[in-house]
């Protein structure tokens, strides 16, 4: 059963790092100038686009942009304040790392306010330094943070796909591409997912330190231009290890058709021998008269022996021709 109302936790920031918790009711009875109000609301609730228009008082525009399904990460400077979309790692139990969550946030001169549907570590982590005294201060502040968290997290993750097309790499040659196909495909799909948002974030950071907005201060675009500079950095990583997991996968697939060449080749050897000692022993044994030494008791070991010196000859000549 949902609670009545979409909002999960609130404050008001102190300008000092810090600030006091309200509840839903506090945040619609706050006024500007008692602190910057910053929101954290349930995007899947029911009353959540109710909430934004009536308590926040957010055009009828921005709100559908807010409650939007599908997003890709994006930047909107509108109406004098900034719409913003991010996508997190998801470090929720059980999830995969290219499984990202959404992240969409308002913020004005006075107030941000979030929207998320699954947990945000980055939303976990700003409350835990509000409530330490070391959070943000300023509504550019909240949205540095949360970027810088976000993409600290997405930094992880890749590092994490590194260290799976190392080990991967590292097995090739010993295990000969055997079940490597199907270990290999995960990182693949994560790269690709991965890279697919960060590269559309990078450009939105980058176009937040150019942004013409009085909500981010000299230090703050300093930070995001930092910050856009590891995501530069994420993608060209990213596109490495695409590269470097298409070699692999040629590299298994080359180790499988050398091994089937292998063995086709071994199988065309043993029936190059075998085909003579075949078609002798098959012409000896028809059914028919005229066989010669069928009446005799030692013509059987005679012909084992021929067939014994056929063979013989033969390996010799296969290695005299180095094709053993």
């Amino acid at each position: 059963m949902q609670p009545p109302n979409p909002v999960l936790s609130a404050f008001v920031l102190d300008g000092q790092g810090g600030g006091r918790a309200v509840d839903a009711g506090g945040t619609v009875r706050w006024k500007p100038g008692e602190g910057v109000l910053w929101v954290v609301a349930d995007r899947t609730h029911e009353k959540t686009g109710a909430w934004l228009r009536e308590a926040m008082g957010l055009p009828a525009l921005t709100c559908e942009a807010l409650l939007a399904e599908d997003t890709r990460p994006r930047c909107l400077h509108a109406q004098g304040g900034l719409l913003l979309i991010l996508r997190a790692v998801n470090m929720n139990p059980g999830a995969e790392p290219d499984d990202l969550v959404t992240l969409r946030m308002w913020l004005d001169a006075e107030r941000v306010i979030c929207l998320r549907g699954r947990p945000v570590y980055a939303l976990q982590d700003a409350r835990e330094r509000l409530l330490r005294g070391s959070g943000a201060k300023t509504p550019g502040g909240v949205l540095v943070q949360l970027v810088d968290t976000v993409t600290e997290r997405l930094q992880e993750a890749v590092a994490n796909l590194e260290d799976q097309v190392d080990e991967i790499e590292d097995l090739v040659p010993v295990a000969r591409g055997v079940g490597l196909r199907s270990k290999l495909a995960g990182p693949r799909r994560q790269v690709a997912t991965i890279r697919r948002y960060l590269s559309p974030q990078r450009d939105m950071t980058s176009r937040l330190v150019t942004e013409e907005t009085g909500l981010l201060c000299a230090q703050d675009r300093l930070h995001l231009r930092e910050i856009a500079d590891e995501a530069t950095r994420m993608v060209e990583e990213l596109d490495l290890l695409r590269e470097r997991t298409m070699m692999i996968q040629e590299q298994i697939l080359a180790l499988a058709s050398e091994q089937m060449n292998r063995t086709m080749y071994t199988l065309s050897l043993v029936a190059a021998i075998f085909l003579p000692l075949t078609l002798l022993t098959g012409l000896l044994g028809i059914n028919v008269g005229g066989v010669p030494g069928s009446d005799d008791p030692v013509a059987f070991w005679v012909v084992c022996g021929m067939l014994v010196v056929l063979a013989v000859f033969q390996w010799w000549l296969f290695k005299r021709r180095r094709l053993l």
